[in-house]
């Protein structure tokens, strides 16, 4: 089963012919690949030629020839076709050494566009970024959203059922084609483990995988509660497992370069300043936190702020935790100018509950919208202009 994944698919269109390198991040197997492909057929049914298509996956034991920079713009160069539009696809391109170098020198010719994917924040660090900078578009891509996972099974009903199947049988797309709950934790297990040692220990030449796992495992026991280096630190010194901040630090920026975490800096509402203690951390996947950890009936409210982050993120929103004196806002969404304040919550039909949520929205003197997430299917309300609304229907896009 091939999905669409029409939001990314119109961004490529978009930037099409533009002299911009397209840049496709994302963690392994969310479906860079399978994007370039689905592009790639579009243009072969608007007008483009075959031969003006040059596609390489350096993950391909054919190409491995071309991970020597040098050989690849020889190859690259000679299959241009003259006087028309050549479009080349290079996915997975941090295995190739000094690549920034081929792209800059493909760059400058004409009739050249430019489409990269990669599955480590790595490939654009400071020294390639600056080497491309201004002449770059980064499209960050993640697993399937809910819309989406929906989308697949060929209906919109019974979304209650269908959003614990989205949790528990994950968001990477192919785990649509599995069967069961064993083939799916294999096959999770497989790009867990691929992304640790390839994409991880590897390259960062980490000798001690057993505490980068206690650290994941850690984070991923922990999404949506206020962490630093310190607390990871302390807390595995005192269960046994000896570990200093520097380290933990080093851990923690390897595994949000290969996607498989995110982090929410805390925000001051009323001061407008970035806070640098105590953010969050949200992981790329539920199914994935429920191979490594199992279960959790009780971590349901922070699972459904994880997939509210990452749905947030989906839309464009650079997202943070926001701090209103004493108080804590789930989610600060920005997007240019426009500002949008979140908290996620299970259920507020406790009247307690709903006003513990609704005091820090209050605090918030701006006239930026307000929401309230929440698992009760009731029809919406407002509070002094907060809108209390389904997170589901949220998520589908159901709500204005």
């Amino acid at each position: 089963m091939r999905i669409t994944r029409t939001e990314y698919l119109n961004k490529l269109i978009a930037f099409k012919d533009k002299q911009l390198i397209k840049v496709v991040t994302g963690i392994r197997r969310c479906g860079k690949s399978v994007l370039m492909e689905m592009y790639q057929d579009w243009l072969l049914q608007n007008g483009v030629e075959q031969d003006q298509i040059i596609a390489i996956n350096f993950e391909d034991m054919d190409f491995e020839e071309l991970t020597d920079y040098k050989k690849l713009y020889a190859y690259l160069k000679d299959s241009l076709v003259p006087e028309k539009m050549t479009y080349i696809f290079l996915d997975e391109i941090q295995h190739v050494t000094d690549f920034p170098k081929v792209i800059d020198s493909l760059y400058i010719k004409k009739n050249v566009d430019i489409y990269v994917t990669g599955s480590n924040a790595y490939m654009l660090s400071s020294e390639i970024a600056t080497l491309i900078s201004g002449r770059y578009v980064q499209i960050e891509m993640l697993p399937l959203s809910f819309k989406e996972y929906m989308q697949s099974t060929g209906s919109m009903e019974d979304r209650g059922i269908k959003y614990t199947e989205y949790l528990e049988n994950s968001s990477f797309p192919y785990a649509l084609e599995l069967k069961g709950p064993n083939e799916i934790r294999d096959y999770l297990d497989g790009i867990f483990n691929t992304i640790i040692v390839k994409d991880i220990l590897t390259r960062r030449k980490i000798l001690d995988p057993l505490m980068l796992k206690s650290v994941l495992r850690y984070v991923f026991d922990n999404i949506g509660s206020p962490l630093s280096s310190k607390k990871i630190a302390d807390t595995l010194t005192s269960e046994g497992r000896k570990v200093d901040v520097k380290t933990v630090e080093r851990y923690l920026d390897a595994l949000i370069e290969s996607y498989i975490i995110y982090p929410a800096q805390r925000y001051n509402v009323k001061g407008k300043q970035y806070l640098k203690t105590l953010g969050k951390y949200y992981v790329v996947d539920i199914g994935m936190r429920f191979m490594l950890l199992g279960k959790r009936n009780t971590d349901a409210g922070h699972i459904l702020e994880n997939v509210i982050y990452l749905e947030l993120l989906r839309r464009g929103y650079d997202v943070y935790v926001g701090k209103v004196d004493s108080f804590e806002v789930d989610f600060v969404a920005m997007n240019g100018n426009s500002i949008f304040y979140y908290q996620v919550a299970l259920s507020v039909r406790d009247a307690d509950t709903l006003q513990r949520e609704l005091r820090p929205l209050l605090s918030i003197r701006d006239h930026y919208p307000k929401y309230i997430l929440t698992m009760d299917d009731d029809p919406e309300e407002q509070y002094d202009g907060i809108r209390r609304i389904n997170a589901r229907d949220w998520l589908l896009g159901l709500t204005d």
